[in-house]
């Protein structure tokens, strides 16, 4: 029998190791099989039960690698082995959110990042607002991306005002993706964290996620979805109106933002300052106030927030 697997997500490097050690050990561990290693391509010749044993260790180890985006010696060792719960506590299964591309897991770091967790375990619409550095849009798709990874929702959408309030981009150079790019870096960079490069490209080209500015958000129902609007404070009442009421079935929505740098030509137009104000009231919407504590950036990050927090007193 010949069967071809592909590797998806995993970076051939990290399965093969240097100078193919890894897949020297698989060999060993497959002595009745003859296998052909070609980039994200491993073609198997052997009798069926044999491959099938096989396929059935690499989905392991793909799916061991898209929770941890990792793969020790250990935990190839363990998966290889059939031992699934072992290699998990290799590679430090616990309360992580998701693990980044290098193997790291992402934790909640202060007491309000916590209470951003459960708040959108317990409803389907959370505001997490607060000054910059306390990482209100990096858990917010650090909780997207679990929620794909686990199968609670299809796909992640994540938008924000681009430019400004009236979403005139028009005249920047280049074709909609470019012109839009710079806006949205924010949000690549956390995805670029957490899902490998490869794989993101794929799932943005299948539309599995979305990056998209808040304008192109009409006329939607998004549903089975993660969605993510930041920067919220530079969305007028009626954009934000417009946004919220998106919200189809068994779609998780967070909307992120900081009432102190509300770029609009009247701040009182922030749509995002308005549904803190009309919402409040509502059971089944979560709010989470992050503050200058909570900054997790580096350390005068905190100190430089307080400085611009402090009234100034002409002598």
């Amino acid at each position: 029998m010949e069967q071809k697997l592909d590797l998806d997500n995993i970076d051939p490097v990290v399965l093969y190791g240097v100078n193919e050690q890894r897949l020297e050990k698989i060999r060993q561990n497959f002595p009745k099989l003859k296998l052909i290693a070609r980039g994200h391509e491993i073609k198997i010749l052997g009798e069926t039960e044999e491959v099938k044993r096989f396929s059935e260790s690499i989905e392991l180890i793909k799916a061991h690698f898209a929770k941890y985006n990792s793969l020790s010696d250990n935990e190839l060792e363990s998966i290889l082995h059939k031992d699934v719960q072992k290699a998990s506590l290799y590679a430090g299964g616990g309360d992580a959110i998701v693990y980044s591309v290098t193997g790291v897991p992402i934790r909640p770091r202060s007491q309000n990042q916590v209470q951003m967790v459960k708040e959108l375990e317990r409803n389907d619409l959370l505001f997490a607002t607060g000054p910059a550095g306390t990482g209100k849009t990096y858990l917010a798709v650090a909780l997207a991306v679990r929620a794909l990874k686990t199968g609670m929702v299809r796909r992640i959408i994540l938008c924000r005002p681009a430019v400004e309030a009236g979403e005139k981009i028009g005249f920047l150079p280049g074709d909609m993706k470019e012109k839009l790019d710079p806006y949205m870096q924010a949000l690549y960079d956390a995805l670029n964290d957490m899902i490998p490069q490869r794989r993101l490209e794929d799932m943005i080209e299948e539309r599995i996620v979305q990056i998209a500015p808040l304008a192109f958000m009409r006329g939607r129902t998004l549903s089975d979805a993660a969605v993510i609007l930041d920067e919220a404070q530079n969305a007028t009442i009626s954009q934000l109106k417009m946004f919220l009421t998106r919200m189809g079935e068994n779609s998780k929505f967070i909307v992120t933002g900081d009432e102190t740098q509300i770029d609009l030509p009247r701040k009182s137009d922030s749509g995002l300052v308005h549904a803190l104000h009309i919402l409040k009231g509502i059971k089944e919407i979560s709010f989470v106030a992050f503050s200058g504590d909570d900054v997790v950036r580096h350390k005068l990050v905190k100190k430089i927030i307080s400085a611009y927090e402090t009234p100034i007193h002409n002598s």
